[in-house]
């Protein structure tokens, strides 16, 4: 598009951080990939206005892996949204990314848009599900902002990728978040993780965006679990006040020699 966006953002997933920096998932360093993405991260021109982190960003929950994960953010001085994924423990998240880089909020305004972060979290479960009063709060703000062009975010996937093992874990209870999306028609996307690769699907009038992890990636449209092997990557978005929307995913150059029998997902 020749004009410029108002709203520039890019969306990181699946960062899987441990307390030890020496760890690795599946035979990859997942802070030397993150480490290795943010680098690729300080090329933009522009820097985004804003990162949206959609969950597992911890691999055990602990203090100190968000602790990595901060510090590793804090020094782009970009503004930080995120939401937890099935790996994270979303109290130590709120005890843990205090920084004041690091936001809170779960709705806000931001060029033209309504981005609302939405806790797909399912305590001790793999699958997703959103809470009835996640579910009331989404309805609210649609409700409160019936003309402002809306971005909703979560860790799972409300709707199949194509690969049965990840189908499996998605959100379950999908149909009434769609009950939701059906009847506000200023939603234009809606974004995810926890796929580990590119996704893309239009329903009706919304396009559903999955995003590739920094780390592992899981190999598209497979039965059983099985490792893909694209590189590790980030999706920038750009929003336009008219209520359009531009995106793309980018990888970086960084690839650990995976390992099945190493530290399991």
């Amino acid at each position: 598009m020749a004009h410029s966006p108002s709203l520039r953002i890019v969306q990181v997933s699946d960062t899987h951080l441990f307390a030890t920096e020496d760890r690795h998932l599946l035979g990859l360093s997942t802070l030397r990939s993150l480490e290795a993405l943010l680098e690729s991260l300080r090329q933009l021109a522009p820097l985004p206005d804003l990162f949206l982190l959609t969950g597992d960003l911890s691999q055990d929950g602990t203090a100190a892996s968000y602790q990595h994960l901060q510090a590793r953010f804090n020094s782009l001085e970009v503004p930080i949204y995120w939401l937890p994924g099935n790996h994270d423990c979303v109290e130590m998240m709120e005890r843990s990314l205090t920084h004041p880089l690091f936001k809170a909020d779960k709705s806000f305004q931001g060029g033209g848009w309504r981005l609302i972060l939405l806790n797909s979290q399912a305590p001790g479960c793999v699958h997703g599900m959103l809470s009835p009063s996640a579910l009331d709060e989404l309805k609210q703000q649609l409700q409160q902002f019936p003309h402002t062009p809306t971005l909703v975010s979560m860790h799972h996937p409300p709707l199949e990728v194509e690969s049965e093992w990840i189908d499996g874990s998605r959100l379950q209870n999908a149909s009434e978040f769609f009950d939701i999306v059906d009847r506000y028609s200023q939603i234009k996307l809606v974004v995810f993780g926890h796929v580990h690769q590119e996704f893309y699907y239009q329903r009706g009038t919304v396009s559903y965006l999955g995003t590739p992890s920094t780390c592992v990636q899981f190999e598209p449209k497979s039965t059983e679990f099985a490792l893909g092997h694209q590189e590790p990557g980030f999706r920038l978005i750009e929003l336009y006040k008219d209520g359009t929307w531009a995106t793309q995913v980018q990888r970086i150059h960084y690839m650990g020699k995976l390992d099945l029998a190493a530290t399991g997902y």
